[in-house]
């Protein structure tokens, strides 16, 4: 049975853009370090198995590493792996495979796959090709695509307005992370690697669909644990800024309901009980609040944390909410406005704009037409 050709560089871009599924043939803690995100784990050796075959390499060389890994992987063993991937090809006929370099470990299992009548395509060079390919497309596409900053005080609900933009990119969404320091959400973030392989596939479709600027919402280099690339950094440092404005207690209702309301809702539906519920949302703003303390100075982080519990205390007892608006209210009065306002005047020559949302979609209409 003849082999489908392999999937080369000058493919990689539709590979990326199809949503195309992967089999990713690494072991499971290089698949953890970050994939692409089609990308499904079906390895062919455990971590376990891997090592040894790596130190078997490096002690007796290829051929024997070979046959050691041929002893390991066969009968059952064998035989269940094959069918996990022949699983999946029966899902998806338009799978492709690929291992870390596209070496031995993508043409074995290609043999094998071929051998049970299900002949796939490798993605040549492996993981290694395409994460270095991915890299040098964001440098490019971050170059070439015009930009523009979407900024406001915290509340405003950026993240809302920006998606009722007809070209945007939502870092916060790829990095699953609000951005502040109350911004860890109940599930983990992505790692590195999986937050910069999503982010190149975002901007790919937007490439595809034209030239047109590309709005981002302000963002520091660290959303969470996840860093900007640094030429998308340095692209936002000079891009032209849209400031969103909304009034103090506006802001506040929608930090409640977002930080508060809608976490513990979260966290009811994905916890045993509504104690544990509470408990994982109270120790999240208590540890979220004590990460600012430094920068918030003694007395205030006090007076903060004075807020915290007792609106954590009337919720625990009445189920009721509004008290925290208090320490919300106190946190953007004393630490996230002024922290806001002197980060916008540094780079007051770049702001074009200040609106409400639909004031922000009035010029970006009228911008779109002379751009």
């Amino acid at each position: 049975m003849s082999l489908p050709a392999p999937i080369r560089t000058e493919q990689f871009d539709q590979l990326l853009l199809s949503g195309r599924p992967m089999i990713d043939l690494r072991a499971p803690v290089e698949f953890a370090r970050g994939a692409f995100p089609a990308s499904v784990s079906l390895p062919l050796m455990t971590d376990n198995e891997r090592e040894l075959v790596g130190t078997c390499y490096k002690q007796q060389g290829q051929q024997a590493a070979i046959e050691l890994g041929h002893q390991l992987v066969q009968g059952t063993t064998k035989h269940l792996r094959v069918e996990a991937w022949i699983k999946q090809l029966q899902e998806r006929p338009d799978t492709v495979i690929y291992c870390f370099r596209g070496g031995l470990r993508s043409r074995i299992s290609q043999q094998w796959l071929a051998a049970a009548g299900y002949p796939v395509a490798l993605v040549e060079g492996g993981y290694k090709a395409l994460r270095q390919y991915c890299l040098n497309r964001t440098e490019t596409l971050v170059r070439d695509l015009p930009a523009l900053v979407l900024s406001g005080r915290t509340g405003t609900g950026k993240t809302t307005v920006l998606a009722g933009f007809p070209r945007y990119v939502d870092l916060e969404h790829l990095a699953h992370h609000r951005g502040s320091s109350f911004g860890k959400q109940f599930d983990p973030q992505p790692s590195q690697i999986d937050f910069e392989s999503a982010l190149t596939q975002r901007l790919l479709g937007l490439a595809q669909a034209g030239n047109q600027a590309v709005a981002f919402e302000d963002e520091s280099r660290l959303i969470g644990r996840c860093m900007l690339p640094e030429c998308l950094q340095a692209k936002l440092k000079q891009s032209p800024i849209l400031v969103l404005e909304d009034d103090l207690e506006a802001r506040v209702e929608r930090i409640l309901a977002e930080y508060v309301v809608a976490a513990m809702a979260e966290r009811i539906a994905r916890l045993p009980d509504y104690q544990q519920a509470f408990e994982h949302l109270a120790q999240g703003l208590q540890d979220s609040l004590y990460k600012i303390r430094k920068r918030l100075g003694g007395e205030a982080y006090k007076q903060a944390q004075n807020l915290l519990t007792e609106a954590l205390d009337k919720q625990s007892r009445t189920d009721n909410y509004d008290a925290h608006k208090d320490w919300i209210r106190f946190l953007l009065n004393r630490y996230y406005d002024p922290m806001y306002d002197y980060q916008l005047a540094l780079k007051s020559d770049r702001v074009v704009i200040r609106g409400t949302s639909a004031q922000l979609q009035a010029w970006l209409t009228d911008y779109a037409q002379v751009t």
